[in-house]
């Protein structure tokens, strides 16, 4: 595909500016005339109008039985006492015949009349609310295609055409049947006009494949379109950059997980919290500042500094307040320097902390964060730090020397002291000592330093990396490790494509609808998380048995919630970038037939999948209970035991379940095998027999700590035995070379004893022939007995005498062979 940007369109770097989805900015049109008077005129009436969503209720079902107790007390109340008559289809596609109020009404008429004249604001606007439901507009989504159509149509749009991309790729609503080939057409026009988002979503379809061919050069065009944004977006601001906040969660991990609270990956397991009773790892945030605020009042200086960071650095859950974040790190740092900066304390751990501390408050004078910004300030709190050794003061301060910031400017500084910093694993030292290195052409040293720094999700070592790798510098390229980059750039930047912040607002006030659209705009943009989020919004299968299924009264779903198969495509993505517990549920999916035909053999290749990670019990329990129902495998009440074992292995809070499982699956077992049943019944395996080798048995022999010595008390050795060391050292593969040696001496020597007996045999008979026979006619007599031969019996014995032909065999080896 050609990249250049034809005629018309506009650049893509021309604007940085976050893009929210409710946001609307006017088009800066020649044209002024009665069109823009009307739109003006439209806005000043829907301004004071806002969404009322105090009647919004949103009950979260905590885990536990007296949260439960509560929580469906109080949907009881409310169903009973405070539930109106049922509006479940206000989201429907078809025009809504609710009233509009008088100012609404009359804003709708100005707009509607400058949209027949092709004013693109007026249209624009009425599309955005129908669309989002603005200014307290009914939604209709069937109206917003319409208008966000005509508004492609009159100017190419680039909003509009992401819309229509959006619409055409998740079917909202209703309004118009998913096509993911129109969808991605309309999102490349968008993303060639500059518009982030549709740049983002052409990226993620090009790497996963979403309606094309998996395309890599594609995908790494697209991803290095917005990570240049990010990047740009990143390092303005004041000095060291913006800060970037992320607002982006999972919604089921607030409550244990897909499938609850010890029974999913996240909250079972390794991941499995197991702290102690009187510990507060399952506190909530504001519990945590409490206690650290008890501690900080004691006198305890972590504590003090602790609760100065949480404050600076802020949260999805509490915003920054750097009022307070000074005044903590302001009474770490008395507690250890004086006024006139001398040592109150010798104290080397306080003297660390408060060097970081004196850290964080140069760092606010050096970027004006709640105070007047002030270079010399920066700089007398970074010597303090320095002083002690702080990483923190130390990059300041060389930033401050790189950039000349009320210091003249010197590389040279700069680079020693972010090696000082760099060597305490600081990583955005470790990036600026790389970006020196990369400007003196040493490319394998930047790489390293940046390798570095990435292991702590630096964004910029991220985006050095994806710069080397798309254009080969100091080593072959690779499209997929830059795409892969590029991804984590974009993603970390979520302000200027996303708005995970009101997502997330219009979710804790319980507006599902509104967040469910948020949610799934971010989701097609490639974000795990929100892909994770839309599937759990929508899947109405979260229990085989739910209570709320027996309350006759219990309020239906809205119509935007109710889509299994949006459900199935959205867990479907979510597990193929790597969440096991959206695998299990995709294989809940296909074994209970929702939102797709049942398959038997998808199921059991999800939940194989999601078990060779070794970290899905549920996946366990899953194959053991397909493996003993035979349903898309071959019914095998042995394998299915191994399987609910593995269960067991991975999660010891899943004991009841599979304790349970297995004592059915007994019964089961023995009822197959005293009736000749053909299912291949569980099976006593034999713990195996180790074979060890000679070599091997001599080695355990000589191991193996006799009863007399380990029995031997340490006072009846000498306390200087310095042989003992050697012999310590030993290792077991000279003690078998030696044994080896030994046994090959004792078989040369038993083969030149044979040898040399033989020798003196063949003498003994030559010597015996070359006697003369005796007299007497021996041989016409019959043989009588004779003892003369020596060591010979008198009987003749059992062994062949000499002369006999049989006696050389004997002494041979011969005899019986």
């Amino acid at each position: 595909m050609d990249h250049k940007l034809s005629r018309g369109q506009r650049s893509v770097e021309a604007e940085y500016q976050p893009e929210t989805l409710a946001q609307w900015k006017p088009e800066q049109t020649q044209n002024g005339g009665q069109g823009k008077l009307a739109v003006e005129e439209a806005l000043l009436l829907l301004r004071p109008l806002q969404p009322n969503r105090n009647g919004l209720v949103r009950f979260d079902k905590p885990a536990g039985f007296v949260g439960t107790m509560v929580h469906y007390t109080k949907r009881a109340f409310f169903l009973l006492f405070m539930n109106g008559p049922s509006q479940d289809d206000y989201l429907s596609t078809q025009p809504d015949e609710q009233k509009l109020n008088k100012p609404l009404w009359k804003a709708v008429r100005l707009l509607e009349s400058a949209a027949k004249d092709g004013e693109p604001d007026a249209i624009f606007l009425l599309a955005e609310m129908n669309f989002f439901g603005n200014y307290t507009h009914p939604r209709n989504y069937s109206e917003a295609f319409r208008r966000y159509q005509e508004l492609s149509t009159v100017n190419g749009n680039n909003s509009a055409q992401h819309m229509i991309g959006f619409m055409y790729a998740t079917g909202i609503g209703g309004a118009v049947e998913r096509n993911q080939a129109k969808a991605l057409m309309y999102h490349t026009f968008s993303a060639f006009g500059g518009n982030t988002r549709s740049q983002m979503t052409a990226a993620f379809r090009h790497h996963t494949g979403v309606g094309t061919p998996r395309n890599c050069n594609e995908a790494a065009f697209w991803y290095k379109k917005v990570a240049d944004k990010a990047i740009a977006f990143s390092r303005s601001g004041p000095p060291g950059g913006v800060a970037l906040q992320r607002d982006a969660f999972r919604l089921a991990d607030e409550n244990g997980g897909v499938y609850g609270e010890g029974a999913s990956v996240v909250s079972s397991g390794v991941h499995a919290n197991k702290a102690g009773p009187s510990s507060d790892s399952h506190a909530a945030l504001d519990d945590v500042l409490e206690y650290l605020d008890l501690l900080s009042r004691k006198g305890d200086p972590k504590a003090t500094f602790s609760l100065g960071r949480l404050h600076y650095e802020g949260s999805r859950t509490m915003k920054r307040n750097f009022k307070i974040a000074r005044g903590y790190f302001r009474n770490v740092a008395r507690k250890y320097w004086a006024k006139d900066g001398s040592i109150v304390t010798e104290d080397n751990g306080m003297g660390k902390i408060a060097s970081k501390a004196a850290g964080y408050m140069g760092r606010m004078f050096l970027r004006g964060e709640g105070m007047e910004q002030s270079f010399e300030k920066a700089l007398f709190w970074f010597k303090r730090g320095i002083a002690n050794g702080d990483s923190l003061c130390q990059f300041e301060m060389g930033l401050m020397y790189l950039q000349g910031l009320g210091v003249k400017k010197d590389a040279v500084k700069a680079a020693d002291y972010f090696k000082e910093a760099a060597d305490q694993d600081f990583a955005p030292a470790q990036v600026n000592l790389g970006q020196l290195f990369l400007d003196q052409g040493d490319i394998q040293t930047a790489t390293r330093f940046f390798d570095l720094a990435a292991r702590h999700g630096h964004i910029e070592a991220f985006y050095h990396l994806a710069e080397i790798s798309n254009n080969g510098v100091g080593r072959e390229r690779s499209c997929g490790v830059a795409t892969a980059y590029y991804k984590l750039v974009a993603e970390k930047v979520e302000t200027i494509h996303s708005a995970f912040d009101e997502a997330n607002r219009a979710y804790e006030e319980g507006d599902l609808e509104t967040a469910l659209v948020a949610y799934m705009m971010a989701a097609e943009q490639g974000y795990e998380y929100s892909q994770a989020n839309v599937a759990y919004l929508l899947d109405e299968y979260k229990a085989i048995l739910s209570i709320d299924a027996l309350i006759p009264w219990r309020t239906r779903r809205p119509s935007l919630l109710r889509n299994t198969v949006l459900a199935l495509i959205y867990w479907t993505r979510s597990a193929k970038q790597s969440n096991i517990d959206s695998m299990v549920k995709m294989g809940d999916y296909y074994l209970g037939g929702h939102g797709v035909d049942a398959d038997m053999e998808r199921a059991a290749t999800c939940y194989q999948t999601a078990a060779d990670s070794q970290q899905s019990a549920q996946a366990f329990w899953n194959l053991g209970w397909i493996h003993e129902n035979g349903l898309g495998v071959e019914q095998d009440f042995h394998l299915a035991k191994r399987f609910y074992d593995q269960a067991l292995e991975t999660n010891q809070e899943s004991y009841l379940p599979v304790k349970l499982s297995l004592t059915k699956l007994r019964l089961r077992s023995f009822w197959n095998t005293i009736t000749n049943g053909k299912v291949n019944s569980i099976r006593t395996e034999p713990d195996p027999k180790p074979n060890f080798s000679v070599s091997e048995w001599i080695s355990n022999f000589l191991e193996d700590q006799h009863p007399y010595y380990h029995s031997t008390e340490e006072d009846d050795y000498s306390d200087t035995l310095p042989a003992d060391e050697f012999y310590d050292d030993i290792d077991e593969s000279i003690i078998e070379s030696l044994i080896i040696i030994a046994l090959a001496g004792a078989i040369a020597f038993l083969v030149y004893y044979r040898n040399q007996r033989q020798t003196n045999h063949r003498r003994d008979v030559e010597r015996e022939e070359q006697q003369p026979p005796p007299q007497g006619g021996v041989a016409d007599q019959p043989q009588q007995l004779q003892p003369g031969h020596d060591g010979q019996q008198a009987d003749g014995g059992f062994f062949p005498p000499p002369g006999d032909p049989r006696h050389a065999q004997w002494v041979a080896g011969g005899v019986g062979h």
